[in-house]
Parts: C-alpha cells; structure tokens; sequence
C-alpha cells in the first residue's frame, strides 16, 4: 500500500479524493490519510506524479486548499540512492558560474579553481546541458583532466529523453564521477531510469522547476514529500536549501528537508543533503552547526565566485573553517 496525507480545505471534502481509489485510514480535522493500492500504478514515478503530487485532485474546484504533506510507499517499489550518505561526512563543492556562455575550457578552468582550493565536488548548473560552444563530451573531457582521485564531478546530462541513458553512459564513459539531472525537467522516471542503468557514479537531483509546487502553500506537495520522493527514486544527492539562504525555504522547510533525506525510510540509504543557495565561504560553518550533523555537501555558488581573493580562496576559506 502506499500512504498519502494530504491537508485539505474545505475539510469535509474528501470525497474529492475518491478518483484516487483509496481508502481513508484517518481523517481529523483538515487532515486525511489515505492508502492507495501500489497497483494502481506499480512503480511507475510518472503516473504517481500524475496521480498523487500534481494530479487532478490538485484541480477540483471544491477546494481551497489541497497539499500533499506525506507519502509513503512499499519497501522496495522504489530503488533508493546507489551510494547515498557516508557517515558524517561534511564536503565542499562549487556549481560552475556563470552557467551559461563558457567554454569546455573555461569550465575546466572552473574546476582547476576549485579543486586546488580543496573542493571535493564540481557540478554543472541546471542551464548547462550540451549547446554548441560548450558541447557535453568536450566539457567531460576538459574537467576530467584537471580533477584529483576522490573529486565527484557532476555533468548535467538532463535533456531529449530518448537519448538520455546514451548522453549519460558517454559523459562516465569519458572520466565523469557523477551525474547531474533535474527530474523535473526531465520527469522523475528519467531519475529512476539512471539510478537502475547502474552506471557506477552518485546521480546529483537538481530541483529546478519544483518551485511551483513545492512554494505553494495551499496546493501541491511540500519540499520535503519531494526531497523524500527524489531520494527513494536513486538520488544519491538531494538539495535541501540553506538557512538563512537566497532561496524560499523558511529555516523550519529546511530542516524539514534534511530530515526527509536523513531519516528511516525502509531499506533506502540517506542521501547526502547539498545545501545550497546564497552560501558563501564565510557561512560554511554555520550551515553544519545549524544541520546538526553531517553527511552534507555544501555547494559554494556565485558568492565564492565573486571572493575577492578568486575561487580558490573562497573554497579554502570555507575548508578551512570545518
């Protein structure tokens, strides 16, 4: 069975629920808890979305608000991260700036940077995909020749689905130690169907495009449910946010976040929590202390680009302070 909570207003509209085919188990107040036979849609991430996340019960004009708090699905419908969290590992990672407009070569410079100031992870923006002046294997084949045994680099294969599996099979084929998609562009079975190709390197989530849902306080679900539901499809790296960082999440939805990465879920590993938006090196410690732990990845962006001492400084400033 799968298990989904949804918040809803007017609160005696549950009936709005019934397309769903479930069976309410509780209901109190604006809260309804209803389990869903998985052969409704087997493993099928897509048509759950469909259904559950952004489907139609999210439309019906009788309610004012309809927000899917909680979900839970069977012990292995889902495959879980490949690698996930080790222990408390804290690392450092930078996103290649400005996305747009750099060459395979000034990416690898990028990288170079980073690495020299002790980054542990590289990873494409969401943006960069394989245009023509800075085509894909080129990009791999540029970073893979400045990057240290150990470093994860993260190339963002997202793009036409039919070639997706090809796109990501030749980016490891050419050195690349970890894979960026964003299941929201691509569709979350695209997520799945890299975590099950067993490639051999950690998947990276990016979640533009979840914004919509996931900031809409009366519709939709949370970005914890979607934290949660990136994990249990094969992300080994989901992004929680930063407290007190450029993006929407209040310090409370980030720390919903990362408890939705880190906590029991069946059998599926943690995935690390990269926590990002807004960190420069000077905050890097404060982003740990605030998290309560390890196993995150903390992803240095446009601020450490603009350091006054270069990247390279900004990364070992933020190092430094761990």
């Amino acid at each position: 069975m799968l298990r989904a909570t949804f918040d809803l207003s007017p609160a005696d509209a549950v009936g709005v629920l019934a397309p769903l085919r479930g069976h309410v188990v509780a209901h109190e107040g604006s809260t309804v808890v209803l389990d869903l036979p998985e052969d409704n849609w087997g493993a099928d991430v897509n048509l759950l979305v469909a259904a559950l996340v952004a489907g139609e019960v999210m439309e019906a004009g009788a309610l004012t608000r309809c927000r899917l708090v909680g979900l839970d699905v069977p012990e292995g419908l889902l495959p879980g991260p490949a690698f996930g969290a080790s222990g408390d590992a804290v690392t450092v990672g930078v996103i290649v700036k400005p996305p747009l407009g750099l060459s395979p070569v000034a990416v690898a410079g990028v990288a170079r940077a980073a690495v020299a100031g002790g980054a542990r992870f590289v990873k494409d923006d969401e943006t960069l995909g394989d245009p023509p002046w800075c085509p894909l294997a080129e990009r791999v084949r540029a970073v893979v020749e400045v990057l240290e045994p150990g470093v994860v680099y993260c190339p963002n294969v997202t793009g036409p689905s039919p070639t997706l599996l090809d796109r990501a099979r030749m980016a490891v084929d050419l050195g690349a130690t970890g894979l960026l998609v964003n299941p929201f562009a691509q569709g979350l079975g695209g997520l799945v169907a890299l975590r099950e190709a067993a490639l051999g390197v950690p998947l990276f989530a990016h979640r533009a495009g979840s914004g919509p849902w996931a900031r809409n306080p009366s519709f939709g679900p949370t970005g914890a449910v979607l934290a949660r539901l990136l994990r249990l499809c094969g992300a080994d790296y989901v992004v929680v946010g930063a407290f007190g960082g450029t993006l929407f999440e209040s310090d409370d939805e980030v720390r919903a976040n990362l408890a939705a990465v880190r906590e029991p879920c069946g059998s599926a590993r943690p995935a690390v929590a990269a926590v990002g938006g807004g960190l420069g090196p000077d905050g890097a410690r404060a982003q740990v202390d605030a998290a309560g732990g390890g196993g995150l990845l903390l992803l240095l962006g446009s601020r450490a680009h603009a350091f006054p001492g270069g990247l390279e400084a900004a990364v070992r400033r933020a190092v430094h302070t761990l």
